[in-house]
């Protein structure tokens, strides 16, 4: 099992976060991501800066340390562009991306570019086109490709990732259209369970939910001829009725539950103050550095 972070982009580069980055590599996670929205939630009227700028910043002061989008959709980003940023990042990063990737909401990105909220058919119908193009141009020379909502006209993406044959997709999915397509195209799968339990239900039903969900990822693994198993599951904390960073041993009661049910990476965030992710900062750092030791687990190296 790993152990990751994300890093809101909230902060201004040279007033704390630059810090962070560097922290999340000192405590020995095993990645740390960051939101690619345009604003989020409470967050809005806040600063809030770029996330591919902000990870290539990241990977100028870090070694070790994997980064990546927690997650990108295409809410306002396009196959084309997107491919040539990431290719870029992943080489100045020397191979240390992964994509989390999913349909998005109808969050505020949602209508920031002047278009109405796509309904969750369309969310799906998008995401099902932009993942396999997405996946061509990152892993191709030249590209050219028609569809209904994006296309490539002779797009060239030379020399292409460092990560071969293309970076890594942790596909963001509990439908079974999103699921189909991380079984495809992913290398990993995300899931922040299930939503409609977040304020009412139990962390008993939210572990069933959740196993229901790796149920489908099995099934849709299975179709696409591939071992579920040998898949790595990534669970996003923060939106399930659990509370794992309220104390350490919360955290690993919480990690021990999801362990067994076959997540090979936990993801909690990085404590902020007076917002809906804040906790306590001695807390955070003794799960980072013995909070896997505490299961018996051994952390893979970086």
């Amino acid at each position: 099992m790993r152990l990751s972070t994300v890093i809101l982009p909230s902060r201004r580069w040279h007033d704390g976060g630059r810090d962070q980055w560097l922290r999340a590599e000192q405590l020995g996670f095993h990645a740390a991501y960051t939101y690619d929205h345009l604003s989020w939630r409470t967050f809005r009227d806040g600063p809030w800066f770029g996330a591919i700028p902000t990870l290539t910043a990241a990977a100028g002061v870090t070694d070790r340390l994997r980064l990546g989008t927690m997650v990108t959709s295409p809410n306002f980003r396009h196959p084309v562009t997107l491919a040539k940023e990431l290719i870029t990042l992943d080489d100045v990063s020397g191979g240390r991306i992964t994509l989390g990737i999913g349909a998005g909401g109808v969050g505020f990105d949602a209508t920031a570019l002047g278009q109405e909220p796509w309904t969750p058919r369309e969310r799906a119908d998008r995401l099902a086109e932009f993942v396999p193009l997405l996946d061509r141009l990152l892993s191709e020379d030249v590209v050219s490709q028609r569809g209904t909502f994006y296309s490539a006209d002779e797009v060239r993406n030379i020399p292409g990732c460092v990560q071969r044959p293309r970076l890594p997709f942790a596909v963001a999915a509990t439908g079974p259209r999103g699921l189909r397509l991380a079984a495809r195209h992913g290398q990993a799968w995300v899931t922040t369970g299930d939503p409609k339990l977040f304020e009412d239900g139990t962390p008993e039903q939210s572990l069933e939910a959740i196993r229901g969900q790796i149920e489908k990822l099995g099934t849709a693994c299975a179709e696409a001829g591939r071992e579920v198993a040998a898949m790595d599951k990534i669970l996003l904390t923060g939106f399930t009725p659990d509370r794992p960073l309220e104390s350490f041993d919360a955290f690993v009661d919480f990690a021990g539950r999801h362990y067994e049910l076959g997540f090979t990476e936990i993801v909690i965030h990085m404590p902020i103050a007076d917002s809906v992710f804040a906790a306590d900062e001695s807390v955070f750092e003794k799960i980072a550095s013995e909070g896997l030791a505490q299961l018996g687990v051994s952390a893979p190296g970086n």
